[in-house]
């Protein structure tokens, strides 16, 4: 018997709040499609910030911190789908959120991209400003990470600023219930293609880790010699 799909909240609020509220509205949308919902609530999460190490970009092994962030990153992976939530604080994302994100992406993902072709969703919520910023943050996270992030109109932003608000927002609940749609249609896709032909996905992943090669301290800029200038009319 195929095992359900499933979907893993990451949840990256301070708080049992508005976030809280439309991922349990969403998880009733992917309920009625048979595919699980489950929740990780970053508060919940023992997460230090980055240390003062400062090899993030040499290392060839998983961060040294020990806390976790691991065990949530494992999660991820396990999951056929991952909803990013983050309400804005300061005109920016929720400081728990940008804990994960660096974390998780720098320690922990970086090095062969597990999260490779899993479809990614994006939510954020803002009593009025920077919706759109944080949500387009995470969505380029998402990017980074090589996963499927799927269309589905609107982006899913809701406004609420009161507890209770954000159930109010018929619109961003509208978009919310389309992204959660247009993520299981996808899933649905890729277990399919699993399916049939007993890859892993349908794209070609190539090279893991962006950072080979590129020269990204001082000391590798030592011996390497200045550009010629060369004089230039101007128009």
């Amino acid at each position: 018997m195929t095992a359900p799909l499933r979907i893993l909240a990451i949840n990256g609020s301070e708080r049992d709040g508005n976030t809280a509220d439309v991922l349990r509205y969403a998880a009733g949308v992917a309920a009625r499609r048979g595919v699980e919902f489950e929740t990780v609530d970053l508060r919940s999460v023992r997460m230090d910030r980055c240390g003062p190490c400062g090899d993030c970009n040499t290392r060839t092994v998983p961060c040294a911190v020990e806390d976790g962030v691991a065990d949530v990153v494992a999660r991820m992976i396990e999951a056929d789908g991952i909803v990013f939530a983050a309400p804005v604080h300061g005109f920016g994302t929720a400081s728990l959120m940008q804990t994960f994100i660096e974390r998780a992406g720098v320690g922990h993902l970086r090095f062969d991209r597990p999260l490779t072709n899993k479809v990614a969703g994006v939510v954020s919520v803002a009593r009025r400003y920077s919706a759109g910023e944080v949500w387009a943050q995470l969505t380029v996270n998402a990017l980074l990470n090589r996963m499927i992030v799927v269309g589905s109109g609107f982006p899913a932003t809701v406004h609420a600023l009161h507890r209770g608000d954000a159930l109010k927002d018929d619109e961003g609940l509208t978009n919310v219930s389309r992204l959660v749609d247009r993520m299981i249609d996808m899933m649905e896709l890729l277990a399919e293609h699993r399916r049939l032909t007993g890859q892993d996905g349908p794209i070609h992943t190539g090279e893991v880790n962006e950072r080979v090669g590129l020269a990204l301290n001082a000391a590798e800029f030592e011996d390497t010699p200045e550009p010629a200038l060369t004089a230039q009319a101007r128009p």
